[in-house]
């Protein structure tokens, strides 16, 4: 991208993330890089209001709210280069007909993957403790546990589950190093030895399960992945086990987890569910032994303008001629997470 002349920038997201994504330092930053009109907030390539603005655009920087960008979204922006997306995943942003124009695509996946992993980190810790069930009991009675009720707690030796070496994974790998965990590992795309410099005992999905006291989903949702945790597969996990889903609920078979669940046989940590959000009717919703969270272990709040300024990062880099840092190809959507 030519560095003589601002490539043109537009954003294409929902406009209640923009200010947080771009707080002013940021917002300064990017029109020095760029054209672009902080006003402007594409939410419908076909709307003919947008139509002018669109036709000399190069960059994209989208997020969450953004349009699909498929064939006839491109023909809109007919001279496009780059996509910045400011948000996690591309998947189910991008369409196939983007990969076969050429366009460069980059994510603030990165970004948005460190706090999910401090997120799961949190869970893992608390469940370890019984920090749930503890709450759920004082709550009742008002009085601590008896040493009895707490010989099966505590996080030393505790062994971890980690299903995926997805960005989130690897992280989440490197917050758990301090810890005296147990860390174990399930990706078929990863070796013995890479899982060993990872601080993991790499094992086959099923024996991961059987051998773990806690198991951290952090597989990306592909057709290969879907209710990848079936009936059998919940099953294999032992009785009192923690399931913790910051991923996608999709990779859960939700009419076994509920019954699981509903039983008391397992504990769950669910920040995504199939459906999301799940019916008023759900009984996950009052379950003493599940901790439901609205979808919140992402970037959020504050945490945003760090996808922001990857984003800004980015632009300038290629307004700069230079490759972008962050960039997503065809080929990475399996390991994308």
């Amino acid at each position: 991208m030519p560095s003589r002349q601002p490539p043109r920038a537009v954003f294409a997201m929902d406009p209640v993330h923009l200010p947080l994504l771009f707080p002013p330092p940021l917002m300064a930053r990017l029109r020095r890089t760029a054209d672009v009109d902080a006003e402007l907030v594409v939410r419908d390539f076909a709307d003919p209001a947008v139509a002018e603005a669109l036709t000399p655009t190069e960059v994209l920087i989208t997020g969450w709210g953004c349009p699909h960008l498929d064939a006839g979204a491109l023909a809109k922006v007919p001279k496009l280069r780059a996509v910045l997306h400011a948000a996690g995943s591309v998947r189910s942003l991008i369409g196939e007909a983007l990969w076969k124009h050429g366009v460069t695509v980059s994510s603030a996946v990165t970004g948005n993957a460190l706090p999910v992993a401090e997120y799961t980190l949190a869970m893992i810790l608390l469940a370890g403790k019984d920090a749930f069930g503890h709450r759920e009991r004082y709550r009742r009675t008002h009085v601590g546990p008896p040493p009895a009720e707490t010989a099966a707690t505590g996080n030393l030796g505790r062994r971890v589950g980690v299903v995926g070496a997805s960005r989130v994974g690897r992280r989440l790998m490197e917050l758990l190093r301090p810890f005296d965990l147990t860390v174990l590992l399930h990706d078929p795309y990863v070796s013995p030895a890479e899982a060993a410099a990872l601080g993991a005992e790499l094992l086959p999905l099923e024996d991961l399960l059987r051998r773990s006291d806690i198991v951290s989903l952090h597989a990306p949702d592909i057709p290969e992945t879907h209710h990848m945790l079936d009936r059998a597969r919940l099953s294999l996990i032992r009785d009192g086990g923690v399931l913790i889903n910051t991923a996608r609920g999709a990779l859960v078979d939700h009419e076994a987890l509920t019954e699981e669940l509903v039983s008391g046989r397992l504990h769950a940590v669910l920040d995504v569910t199939e459906p999301e959000p799940l019916p008023a009717g759900s009984p996950l919703y009052r379950l003493p032994n599940v901790f439901l969270t609205p979808h919140i272990a992402g970037s959020l709040g504050n945490e945003l303008e760090r996808l922001g300024a990857i984003v800004v990062t980015e632009l300038e880099r290629l307004a700069a001629g230079l490759p972008p840092l962050h960039e997503v190809r065809h080929s990475d959507l399996v390991r994308v997470a």
